[in-house]
């Protein structure tokens, strides 16, 4: 009875290791994805004001036209970004939002910055 109380307390903290490494992956993936973001994205669709003097910059300001309340104009607040998703809108543009090349925005990168949104939106 110890040896089997001794294995299941093993097994117990191996899932708890196992556990912590995927959230410190997670938090090292948001963390990239912020930096990535706050250099790529943040300049047209972050939550400031634009140096142009508008109350909100012009990526930002454009989803709140198009969205007219249904869903939060600044990314960061979104909840229904998935990196597929994100990646769509980085590769092929959208409006007046160019298209960036992998050379531009890797993959990886684009995968960081869905962790980022996905864990600045659960933040708020």
């Amino acid at each position: 009875m110890k040896i089997f109380r001794s294995v299941m307390m093993a097994a117990g903290f191996g899932v708890l290791a196992s556990t912590a490494m995927i959230v410190h992956a997670q938090d090292a993936a948001a963390k990239r994805g912020m930096a990535k973001f706050n250099h790529s994205c943040a300049p047209c669709h972050g939550k400031g004001p634009g140096n142009d003097g508008k109350k909100m910059l012009p990526g930002t300001d454009s989803l709140r036209i198009k969205y007219q309340g249904s869903l939060p104009a600044p990314l960061e607040e979104r909840k229904d970004l998935t990196a597929d998703a994100i990646k769509t809108f980085v590769r092929l543009g959208s409006s007046a939002m160019p298209p960036f090349r992998k050379t531009e925005l890797t993959d990886a990168e684009i995968v960081d910055i869905a962790a980022y949104l996905k864990y600045s939106s659960s933040h708020l």
